[in-house]
């Protein structure tokens, strides 16, 4: 057994062999170290090799599922070996021949189809990205629900692509893999390295159009050597890890780069467009607007948002879509009804292609195609906009199928079909009366006990089965000498004594039990025979079943963003082929559900970033203090462009979006230091990447560039920076910053406008307005800030100190401001003052509280009074 195991292994190097042994699979010598020190569970010993112990430890078949998903996340590979006999099978050869095993799948993060594996509301994405010459090509699928597409892809657009899809799995040819690892370890991909040969052209087109049985692959568009390459490469690997068993691919798509908004992994990462800074889905935009019911519409969703669309036609489309069932609040609300009992179909579809699938993905199809029936009744085609009369008409035409599983399947049926009891009564009648002999055999076995039970005069007497004897009959050992004897021991058959009980059988019993054992068997095979029949069945109709899956997914998301449009009291945005940006009351959406949830308002604000001159660049220099909301109003009205370009409604009383080609950002600070950055050299690379991509229809956001360094050099960078993206990238900009400097450059350029966040101060303290408003800030209120923060008093006194000194210095013009502060009491050489607790000012509130008697006041006084003491406590208004 060692000897094939160890031949298998030498096959999978760089994978964990999990060897089939019975319910258990094991694993030996490294790889058994390995796994026991990631699933914590316990390392043994079997046997010995070349005088050592052979390291063990397994885990069972039926809970495989769940380790595999731990030893994925870690970063392992897994390959299956099967049992491909029966031990009967094996011993015909001879007594010691060794059961037959071979390696059925390779488990990869690109390769997960099984449902406790996957996340239902995300892609689990497989790319692959190739080179030819100087062209490159990236393919991706998602292997649980069939999608394949593939796009032209040069090394410098791969970083954004590979951001947008978040694959587990990169796959490349040998050659690139040292180029690409620090890539992928920065999004978090497996790399997988393959020959270079899987990504031959001319071999990979052979290999596709042997997978669609086609002769050419022109009827699905015109691919490039590169994508072809890719394409080829992507189908290879699957078809090693499924050991041949190619999962149910869709015909791949072409996607154009201009056909979608690029947004690279900084941006995404800074936007929180589908994970917060923090890590996970919660606090992310994707979270806060997720309105979908159904697996598949989520899915959608977050392919949407991370791909934001720029041809107008489709935008235009969906928004009518969403308009619809934004006006048509009780159809709105019927759909969502019926689509939250749609279940995964594109995932049982690839399972049951995969054969791996079982009778419950046979009852999703089932119950899918139902569901579609119920909705496409709700739809009246010839008043619905084009998006939704096509997904309509995707919805029928599968009457046939659906009607043969609804006729064969139980209401709900198991898991597995090794189970049984998944097919309806009467729809065979051989398996019909192979049950009924299984269960009257049942009841034939419960007479028979009471039968031997008077024959024997033993009541305790009990007829039970187990899996080595099969049926006996059971005595304790107090009636032992009675069933021994004649005339007992004629009819009752001695097999086995036990420490406590006798167990006995007879020839009637022997017979019965291979009846019943037949009958179940043959029925339980009549099942899988059925299973296997329904199962073809779906496959040959896996095309229209998927173009349903899709149209109620397509619903689903269009239900979903009118939901969120009606509920958030967001607008439909006018998206056109200028270069406008015009937003009035423009909200953060993710940080107003979280106010909302907290009882608060959000403030809005307007931003307008419509170019004077016609290729002219748009940009709003902004002020204030920390803490004001700089960085809210930045990301929101980036986070706006994202979601109309996607189809969606956006939080604003108005809005009108030129297209937007890409989409920047440079907000937060961070550093890597993995690499070696500080904050400011990631700060730098990010702002080089800004500044050599950005195109004219791009939309950056910047915050506080330059901060990182010494005041003069980051000066000077962020005014040379403004002065590129106005001169050289033209684009539209929100530029934040703390220099106060630079506000006079509104002047100088003429599309640069200032703007400032509202502060008030009132009794020595800030209050935020959060209003973002024509003008440049006078201060930038640091010491206020840090008071809030909790600085010390004395510190935040001597910091006052300090500032009073270098104002006064620059406004006497002197050359060396710290000589001045030179002239100031050391902090240290003062004494600490004793903590005093600040004089106490005169409390109005308080004071008319002290003058109230509470037992002498109406209802009407009191409410009086409450409108009283409201006023005396309301600051100032603001000017």
């Amino acid at each position: 057994m060692m000897a094939q195991y160890l031949e298998i292994k030498a096959q999978y190097r760089d994978a964990l062999l999990f060897y089939r042994m019975g319910d258990f699979y094991e694993l030996f010598f490294d790889d058994a170290v390995a796994a026991a020190a990631a699933l914590d569970i316990a390392l043994t010993r079997r046997g010995k090799h070349q005088g050592d112990d052979i390291p063990m430890c397994g885990v069972p078949v039926h809970s495989a599922e769940g380790y595999l998903l731990t030893l994925i996340r870690r970063g392992f590979r897994v390959a299956i070996a099967e049992q491909m006999e029966n031990p009967a099978e094996a011993r015909k050869r001879g007594s010691k021949s060794v059961v037959a095993r071979d390696v059925v799948r390779l488990v990869t993060p690109g390769t997960l189809t099984e449902e406790s594996l996957l996340d239902a509301r995300r892609h689990n994405y497989l790319a692959a990205y190739t080179e030819v010459r100087e062209a490159g090509a990236l393919a991706w699928c998602d292997m649980s629900t069939g999608e394949l597409r593939v796009m032209a892809c040069d090394r410098a657009r791969l970083g954004p692509e590979l951001a947008r899809l978040m694959p587990r799995e990169l796959l490349v040819p040998e050659p690139l893999e040292t180029d690409l690892r620090p890539l992928s370890e920065e999004l978090g991909a497996a790399l997988t390295a393959s020959a270079r040969a899987s990504f031959d052209s001319q071999s990979a087109e052979g290999r596709l159009c042997t997978l669609y049985g086609v002769g050419t692959l022109e009827g699905f568009g015109s691919f490039s050597r590169a994508e072809l390459g890719a394409l080829g490469g992507l189908v290879a690997y699957l078809d090693l890890t499924q050991r041949g068993n190619l999962p149910l691919l869709r015909p791949p798509v072409r996607e154009a780069a201009a056909q979608v908004m690029l947004i690279d992994a900084a941006t995404r990462r800074n936007l929180e467009l589908t994970a917060a800074l923090a890590g996970g889905r919660e606090g992310s935009l994707l979270a806060a607007i997720d309105t979908t019911v159904t697996a598949a519409g989520a899915r959608l969703l977050e392919r949407r948002l991370s791909s934001p669309s720029c041809v107008l036609g489709e935008i235009h489309a969906r928004q009518a879509a969403v308009g619809l069932l934004h006006q048509e609040a009780s159809l709105r609300a019927e759909l969502r009804r019926a689509l939250r009992q749609v279940p995964d179909m594109d995932r049982a579809l690839s399972r049951l292609a995969l054969e791996r699938g079982g009778p419950r993905d046979l009852a999703a199809i089932r119950d899918g195609l139902a569901q579609a029936g119920q909705i496409a009744g709700l739809l009246d085609p010839q008043e619905l906009p084009e998006h939704l009369q096509q997904a309509t008409r995707a919805l029928g035409g599968h009457d046939p199928l659906l009607e043969a599983l609804d006729a064969a399947l139980v209401a709900d049926p198991p898991l597995l079909a090794r189970d049984g009891g998944f097919i309806a009564p009467g729809h065979d009648a051989d398996l019909d009366e192979a049950r009924r002999l299984r269960d009257e055999g049942r009841s034939v076995i419960a007479g028979m006990q009471a039968d031997y039970a008077r024959q024997t005069g033993i009541t305790a007497l009990k007829i039970k089965h187990n899996n080595v004897l099969g049926y006996f009959i059971e005595t304790t050992a107090t009636h032992a000498e009675k069933m021994l004897a004649p005339p007992l021991s004629e009819t009752f058959i001695h097999r086995q004594t036990t420490a406590n009980q006798l167990r006995f059988t007879t020839v009637e019993l022997s017979e019965m039990e291979t009846r019943i054992l037949n009958a179940g068997a043959h029925a339980l095979e009549l099942e899988k025979q059925l299973f296997d029949g329904l199962r073809r069945a779906v496959l040959e109709a896996a095309g229209i079943v998927s173009a349903c899956a899709r149209a109620l997914a397509e619903i689903d998301l269009a239900a979903g963003f009118a939901e969120l449009a009606a509920s958030g009291d967001w607008c439909a945005p006018r998206v056109d082929d200028s270069r406008a940006f015009d937003i009035q009351a423009g909200r953060h959406p993710v940080v107003e559900a979280a106010l909302r949830r907290a009882g608060d308002s959000f403030v809005a604000n307007d931003c307008t970033l419509s170019p004077a001159d016609t290729d002219g660049a748009a940009i709003r220099l902004l002020t204030g203090p920390n803490m004001a909301g700089k960085s809210t109003f930045l990301r929101q009205n980036a986070l706006i462009a994202v979601l109309a370009q996607a189809g969606a409604f956006v939080p604003a009383q108005q809005a009108h979006i030129g297209l937007v080609s890409q989409v920047f950002s440079r907000v937060g600070a961070s550093d890597d230091l993995a690499r070696g950055r500080s904050t400011f050299m990631v700060e730098m690379v990010e702002t080089a990447a800004i500044l050599n991509q950005a195109d004219a229809r791009a939309l950056v956001i910047l915050d506080e560039i330059g901060r990182g360094t010494a005041t003069w050099d980051g000066l000077s960078i962020a005014w040379a920076v403004l002065e590129h993206l106005h001169d050289i990238n033209r684009c539209r900009a929100l530029f934040a910053t703390h220099y106060h400097e630079m506000t006079g450059l509104a002047a100088r350029l003429r599309g640069v406008e200032n703007a400032t966040v509202a502060v008030r101060e009132w009794e020595g303290e800030v209050i935020f307005l959060h209003e973002v408003r024509t003008g440049a800030a006078d201060r930038s209120y640091g010491v206020q800030v840090a008071r809030l923060a909790g600085l010390p008093e004395a510190a935040v006194t001597r910091a006052r100190e300090i500032l009073t000194a270098l104002e006064s210095g620059e406004r006497e013009g002197a050359r060396n401001p710290v000589a001045l502060i030179d002239e100031l009491p050391l902090f240290a050489a003062r004494p600490a003052p004793a903590p005093q607790s600040p004089a106490p000012k005169a409390d109005p509130v308080a004071e008319r509280l002290a003058a109230v008697h509470p037992d002498d006041l109406s209802p009407r006084d009191a409410l009086a009074l409450l409108y009283e003491l409201k006023a005396l406590s309301r600051p100032p208004s603001d000017p």
